[in-house]
C-alpha cells in the first residue's frame, strides 16, 4: 500500500527512543523526511544514524519539550533543514507515577508543561502553514490512561485526558482545511518508560519488575505487551494520504486491554 508520504516533512517529538523513535522510523521508511527532537544529544545522534542507515532521511534537534522556546526552535529548524512541516507527532516522556497525595504542586506544573502545553505549542507552531497549504496531519501520542485510568498514574490519567479533549475540539475546527487531528493511545509497550514504571510499581508493592509485567500481561487479551514497531505502523497510516477521512479519533494500540465498548 502506497501511503503517499514520499517527500513529506514530519516533526516527531521525543523521537530518539521508544514510541517516538518507532514512529519516526516508520515515517522515514515510507519516504518522509523526519526531524526528531530529544534532550539527549547522544541518543538523538544514534537515532538519526539508525534511520539514515536504513535508507531514510532524518535530522535531530536537541530540545526540551517542557520549554516553549525550544519547541518553537524545533519547528524553525525543521523548516530550515527539510521544508514546511506536513506531519506533527507530539510526544514526551511520561510524568512521574503517584497517587494524588504523593504529588506536589510542582509535579502538577511540570507534568502540565510536558504533556499539555507542549502539544498546544507544537500545534500552534505548525498549524498556520498546514492550513495555508490545505494539508496536514497532527498526531498526539497519549495513553490508554486517557480512556481507562490506570491506578497510581494520577498525572498521566488527568493530563492525557486534557490532550484528548484539546485534539478532539481542534479536529472539528481544522477539518475544512484538510488537516486531520488524531490521538494514538499506546498500551503497555516494551519501552524504557514501561520498564521504569514496572520498577517503580515493584518497589512500592515489594515484588519484582518481572512480576509487575506479568500482571499486566495477564490483563491483556493478547497475553503480551506490544513491540514499539506495532505502534509505529498505526502512526504511519494515520499520517498518510490514505487516512484522509479519519479525524478526531483516539485509537488504542493495547492488545484489547481497554474494556470499553466504544
Amino acid at each position: 500500500m502506497d501511503l503517499g508520504l514520499q517527500g513529506r516533512v514530519a516533526v516527531v517529538a521525543a523521537g530518539s527512543k521508544g514510541l517516538g523513535l518507532a514512529v519516526a522510523t516508520e515515517l522515514a521508511a515510507e519516504g518522509a523526511t523526519v526531524v526528531i527532537c530529544a534532550r539527549g544529544a547522544e541518543a538523538l545522534t544514534s537515532a538519526c544514524a539508525g534511520i539514515t542507515a536504513s535508507g531514510g532521511r532524518a535530522h535531530g534537534v536537541v530540545a526540551d519539550v517542557s520549554r516553549v522556546e525550544d519547541i518553537e526552535r524545533v519547528v524553525q529548524e525543521a523548516v530550515r533543514l527539510a521544508g514546511p512541516v506536513d506531519i506533527l507527532v507530539t510526544n514526551s516522556g511520561g510524568p512521574r507515577a503517584g497517587t494524588f497525595e504523593d504529588l506536589s504542586a510542582e509535579d502538577w506544573e511540570t507534568a502540565t508543561r510536558v504533556l499539555l502545553t507542549s502539544a498546544v505549542t507544537f500545534t500552534r507552531a505548525v498549524l498556520p502553514g498546514m492550513k495555508e497549504r490545505r494539508w496536514g496531519r497532527i498526531l498526539n501520542i497519549t495513553s490508554i490512561a486517557a480512556k481507562q485510568p490506570v491506578d497510581g498514574l494520577m498525572l498521566s490519567n488527568s493530563l492525557r485526558g486534557a490532550v484528548t479533549a484539546f485534539a478532539r475540539t481542534l479536529a472539528n475546527e481544522v477539518a475544512p482545511y484538510r488537516v486531520t487531528v488524531n490521538n494514538l493511545m499506546p498500551g503497555y509497550t516494551r519501552t524504557e518508560r514501561v520498564v521504569e514504571l514496572a520498577e517503580t510499581m515493584a518497589a512500592r508493592q515489594g515484588i519484582t519488575p518481572d512480576q509487575v509485567i506479568a500482571t499486566w500481561e495477564a490483563e491483556i487479551p493478547m497475553g503480551r505487551i506490544a513491540n514499539p514497531e506495532e505502534f509505529g505502523a498505526l502512526a504511519a497510516f494515520l499520517a498518510s494520504e490514505r487516512a484522509s477521512y479519519i479525524t478526531g479519533s483516539s485509537i488504542a494500540v493495547d492488545g484489547g486491554w481497554i474494556r470499553a465498548v466504544l
